[in-house]
């Protein structure tokens, strides 16, 4: 007779048949849900020189985390963005007075 056999993976156990401390992601859904959940931050900075002398520095910060989680941190750009959060029409309404404005002092000084 044979026993049926269980995936170690399924039974929370290591390929030594230990049980495993924390539950492994079963795929990217997880991983995902795990990584917005906690935040994870790449940083990094490129630097080009020529003969020991600095000619560009470029700073690359990138913070990948829930819209829940940023706000906890105290992140919330979007929310004054008008671009991001529906305010079009006030744009388009400071766009048409900016234009109004220059043909207005375009006409004077002309």
């Amino acid at each position: 007779m044979t026993e049926p056999t269980i995936s170690s993976r399924r039974a929370g156990m290591d390929r030594y048949g230990f049980a495993s401390a924390a539950p492994r992601p079963e795929g990217l859904a997880d991983i995902l849900e795990r990584v917005l959940d906690k935040g994870i931050i790449i940083a990094g900075d490129i630097r080009v020189n020529l003969l020991d002398i600095e000619l560009l520095t470029v700073k690359i910060r990138l913070l990948v985390v829930s819209v829940d989680k940023a706000m906890e941190m105290g992140i919330d750009w979007w929310t004054r963005d008008p671009m991001l959060s529906g305010d079009e029409q006030e744009l388009a309404d400071e766009n048409r007075k900016l234009r109004e404005r220059i043909k207005e002092l375009e006409s004077d000084s002309g």
